[in-house]
């Protein structure tokens, strides 16, 4: 029933990562990458300092999180390089509070929300790691077994000798 558990745990937590990395991925090739001009100068509308700078360390941090957190390597630190990516964007254009018309203040309060929802799993991955499946969940299993003085166990291959007759 244990081996069941990890497996289980080890999928959960593998779709999470693919499922929060997949956004931060896409929008980093997507749109900041192929519309690098058109995305700084929005940025700078929008009154992003140095957005071109910005920009160029928005793009870093995208796909250097979404890449740790699709391995699921350094994944504590991939999720805070994602949630300081979504802080910024959150405030910078999302900021609801700054919007007279109903309707795009509903708008702006939903992408807010769901910003805030996405910086949710961020923090769960910082704080618990990203599980079995995982290039971390692997080197944490190697350490206990050095620390705990017990060999990983190899296949043992043995070859048949013919016999003669």
């Amino acid at each position: 029933m244990e081996q069941l558990a990890t497996v289980a745990k080890g999928f959960v937590s593998l779709l999470a990562r693919l499922m929060i990395a997949a956004i931060f991925l896409a929008s980093a090739i997507g749109n900041k990458i192929l519309q690098f001009k058109a995305t700084a100068d929005y940025m700078q509308q929008e009154g992003v300092p140095l957005p071109q700078l910005a920009l160029v360390g928005a793009i870093g941090l995208l796909l250097l999180g979404g890449l740790a957190l699709i391995l699921g390597a350094w994944t504590r630190i991939g999720a805070f390089f994602l949630l300081v990516f979504l802080v910024a964007a959150t405030y910078y254009f999302h900021d609801f509070w700054k919007f007279i018309d109903p309707t795009q203040r509903q708008l702006q309060t939903i992408q807010f929300m769901k910003n805030m929802a996405i910086g949710g799993g961020l923090l769960s991955l910082m704080a618990f790691g990203g599980g079995p499946w995982s290039v971390d969940g692997w080197i944490a299993r190697r350490r206990e077994e050095v620390d705990s003085g017990v060999a990983p166990t190899k296949p043992r291959v043995t070859a048949k000798v013919p016999q003669q007759g």
